[in-house]
C-alpha cells in the first residue's frame, strides 16, 4: 500500500515538474518573460492553455443578487425611464391641481407654495440617489468582471494563434527542407546520368 502511495506521488511530482517547464517555456515563447514574471491573469491564460481547457465565465448568467441589490435594480431602472417621468409628471399636476382649486372649497391639505410637496420631493431625490449609486457599482463591478474576462479570452486568442503561426512555420520549415532534399536528391540522378551518357575521353 506504502508502494502505491509513493509511486503516486512520485507520478504527481513528475507531472508537475513537466507542466512547471511546459508554463516556463510557453511564456518565454510567447511572451518573452519567465512565468514567474507575469501578472495573474497572464498566468491564468497560461494555465488554460496548459491544461488546454475552455475559459471560465464570470458568471455574468447566474443572479446571485441579493433582495436589496434587485430592488436597487428595478428602482434605478423605473427611475430612468418615460414610464416613471410621465407617472410623476401627472401626479404632481394632480397634486398641485387639487390644492390649487380645492383651496376655496377647504380641501387643500397643501396650499400654494406646497411646503409639503417640496418636503417629499426632496425626500424622494434623496433616498433614489443612493439607490441607483448602489445599482450602478454593482453594474461597474459586473462590467469590470465582464471585461477581465474579455481580456482573458482575448489574450488566450492571441497567443494560440502565436502557437499555431510558430507550428505552421516549423511545418512549412520542415516541408522545404523536404522539398531541398529531394531537389539535391534528383539533381544528383540527374549529374549521374550525364556523366553516364557523355562519351568517355
Amino acid at each position: 500500500m506504502l508502494a502505491i502511495a509513493g509511486v503516486t506521488a512520485h507520478v504527481e511530482r513528475d507531472t508537475e515538474m513537466t507542466e512547471a517547464v511546459a508554463r516556463d517555456e510557453l511564456s518565454h515563447g510567447l511572451l518573452n518573460c519567465s512565468y514567474d514574471e507575469l501578472n495573474a491573469v497572464q498566468r491564468s491564460v497560461i494555465d488554460l492553455m496548459i491544461t488546454e481547457a475552455p475559459s471560465a465565465g464570470p458568471g455574468l448568467a447566474k443572479d446571485d443578487r441579493s433582495f436589496g441589490e434587485r430592488l436597487a435594480d428595478r428602482v434605478a431602472s423605473f427611475g430612468g425611464s418615460w414610464a416613471f417621468i410621465i407617472g410623476f409628471t401627472v401626479a404632481l399636476m394632480i397634486w398641485m391641481t387639487w390644492n390649487w382649486v380645492g383651496k376655496g372649497l377647504h380641501l387643500a391639505f397643501d396650499p400654494y407654495p406646497f411646503i409639503f410637496l417640496n418636503l417629499l420631493l426632496s425626500m424622494l431625490a434623496a433616498l433614489q440617489a443612493p439607490v441607483i449609486m448602489m445599482s450602478q457599482n454593482r453594474q461597474s463591478a459586473r462590467d469590470r468582471k465582464a471585461a477581465e474576462y474579455d481580456y482573458v479570452v482575448n489574450l488566450r486568442a492571441e497567443l494560440e494563434i502565436l502557437r499555431l503561426h510558430d507550428k505552421l512555420d516549423a511545418l512549412r520549415g520542415e516541408e522545404i527542407m523536404n522539398l531541398l532534399l529531394a531537389q539535391n536528391e534528383r539533381i544528383e540522378r540527374l549529374n549521374r546520368q550525364v556523366e553516364a551518357l557523355s562519351p568517355r575521353s
